[in-house]
């Protein structure tokens, strides 16, 4: 087998060891010969950090991995097999001001969706467009295993915008199924879950084990043909999942709970207390640890940072779709009429069939109109986020906001927009967002 190189943008996250843990768990099977890490001036501390710590942890393995770290990405794509990105452009601050501009107005403030995800997407697809250009003229071959939220908003702006071989990763398909196998004292190969939907906003409609279906299990909350330990429970009120037929996933909550949600973030807004405040301190105590020269291996804390099992994942796919072995995995690609309700060209999250040359999404059931309602609603403020960010047009992001189901009204998404859009003038080009003009926007790198 050809030796590989696996290029990491985003090399100087805290992430990283999770990721390094399970290529080198794999380093034999795919021939891992080099690990690039590549990061931005601005990380450079973090990336040396990772730098060293990576070099232990291979050391420890035994394997004879090159590892490279850079701020040079350009050298860092060249030649590559599989380019993971990773990255979060303005870093943990800009996340803050996601978060607190969306509370302080009124609204659940949240990375990946709402006004917190259009901000992002709008600072992080020309990055990703940028990289995709690289990789074009210099790794053409090359797949792009993309984890950088809003992992569904960046890969459907890759998908439309680039020739790239393009697949977005989340950790929680990969969760479901660790969970129902630890319930049901299976293994996860015994394990079969129908997911309809698009990223963090994904339905469980099917659920067998060894080929048998238990989705009533958890619809009612009791098994009738199964000795489980426990029956899982993800916090719903079972009248509710009854009628609605399916498992939501943990970020339905935004919108089935948005009442408490809010609550609850309002008053760690109060407390200067929301989760980008946690993840910050988090961070901190990850990189102190990282420092130690005795650390050869994946602290536990990382643990708490959240993305568990994103390893496992990554890995899983890189190992199936490098030894052509056609299995099926839960992944953000192109809908390709996958989901009948759904426009053919976006990215959806769904099952799909794992080729070395091809990813291809398996069929899904119709979604009913419980499900069908919020799912389009949503994938068209996706849609208009894209082509925001791609054009500059700021009257399309308005437009992406007012039709969120947790903006109120486009009066709420022009006040956020403004805001948010002044804080992040840095990471645009400094021509105005002027409603009906069209500017392409340039990032600072």
């Amino acid at each position: 087998m050809e030796p590989i190189k696996i290029t990491v943008i985003g090399g100087g996250s805290s992430y990283t060891p999770e990721l390094l843990e399970g290529l080198l768990a794999e380093a034999d099977v795919l021939s891992i010969k080099e690990i690039w890490l590549v990061d931005i001036p601005q990380g450079e501390r973090k990336l040396q950090i990772m730098d060293a710590l990576a070099k232990r942890m291979v050391k420890k393995s035994k394997h004879d991995i090159k590892i490279v770290s850079t701020l040079d990405r350009r050298a860092a794509i060249k030649g590559a097999t599989y380019v993971i990105t990773q990255i979060r452009v303005g870093q943990l601050e800009m996340r803050r001001h996601d978060e607190y501009i969306s509370i302080k107005h009124g609204v659940i403030g949240q990375e990946t969706t709402g006004a917190g995800g259009v901000m992002k997407a709008l600072r992080t697809i020309p990055v990703i467009l940028g990289i995709c250009k690289e990789m074009e003229e210099l790794a053409p071959d090359a797949w792009l295993l993309n984890f950088t939220n809003p992992a569904g908003i960046v890969t459907e702006a890759v998908l439309k915008h680039s020739t790239v071989k393009v697949v977005g990763l989340c950790n929680n398909p990969i969760n479901y199924y660790k969970k129902f196998a630890k319930t049901y004292d299976v293994a996860m190969e015994d394990v079969r879950i129908n997911f309809i939907g698009i990223n963090h906003l994904i339905w469980i409609t099917g659920l067998y084990i060894k080929g048998k279906s238990h989705i009533q299990d958890v619809l009612t909350g009791k098994s009738a043909s199964y000795e489980a330990a426990n029956i899982p429970d993800f916090g719903w009120d079972h009248d509710f999942l009854q009628s609605l037929g399916a498992i939501p996933c943990g970020y339905h909550k935004y919108y089935y709970q948005t009442d408490t949600i809010l609550q609850k973030q309002l008053l760690e807004y109060e407390q200067n207390e929301t989760r980008a405040d946690q993840v910050k301190k988090v961070e901190a105590e990850l990189f102190e640890l990282y420092q130690d020269p005795d650390l050869d291996k994946k602290p536990e804390a990382l643990e708490q940072r959240g993305g568990a099992y994103y390893s496992e994942a990554a890995v899983r796919l890189i190992h199936d779709i490098h030894l052509n072995t056609q299995q099926i995995h839960t992944l953000n690609v192109r809908n390709n009429g996958a989901i009948s309700c759904l426009p053919d060209d976006v990215c959806v999250e769904t099952n799909c069939v794992v080729e070395n040359h091809q990813i291809t999404p398996l069929q899904t059931s119709e979604a009913p109109a419980q499900i069908r309602g919020l799912l389009q609603v949503v994938k068209a403020y996706e849609e208009l986020t894209v082509e925001a960010a791609v054009t500059g047009d700021k009257g399309i992001a308005i437009q992406a906001l007012t039709i969120h189901p947790l903006i109120p009204s486009a009066e709420k998404a022009k006040q956020i927009l403004e805001e948010m859009l002044a804080v992040n003038e840095p990471y645009l080009n400094g021509e105005p967002f002027n409603i009906g003009m069209s500017a392409t926007m340039e990032v600072k790198r």
